[in-house]
């Protein structure tokens, strides 16, 4: 069975880091498009990062460009967002997501309908 499971999240002070992962089992991750999402308290879900098949295409939302890094690393079968200078309107759960897309593609999809396999979330709270 195909799981996703993210880890990392935690309590952060405005300015700190964190490393969220997103850890696949029952599949490799080498054949998919990964992205991240989060939705915080009170709003709908969006899209934060995502990587194509081929590490060579990622994008990032205007929100968090220059400040969250996604990378991946096939052999551990884990893509990471990497996030620097949070804010407190960073907060908020972090879900990644997984959509088949075959060896070496640079698309991935800025938009949730595009995935069918979803992890559980992992909170990250940014907070003083």
């Amino acid at each position: 069975q195909e799981h996703l499971v993210e880890s990392g999240g935690g309590l952060v002070q405005p300015g700190g880091s964190l490393r969220l992962s997103c850890a696949a089992s029952g599949f490799t991750l080498n054949n998919y498009a990964i992205g991240w999402f989060r939705q915080a308290p009170g709003k709908e879900r969006e899209g934060v990062s995502c990587i194509g098949s081929s590490a060579d295409n990622t994008w990032a939302a205007d929100s968090v460009k220059g400040r969250f890094t996604i990378s991946r690393d096939n052999a551990k079968n884990t893509v990471y967002l990497q996030m620097e200078s949070l804010k407190p309107e960073d907060t908020a759960v972090y879900y990644c997501a997984a959509v088949y897309v075959g060896l070496g593609i640079t698309w991935c999809g800025r938009y949730e309908g595009r995935y069918r396999d979803w992890g559980q979330g992992t909170h990250v709270i940014v907070s003083s």
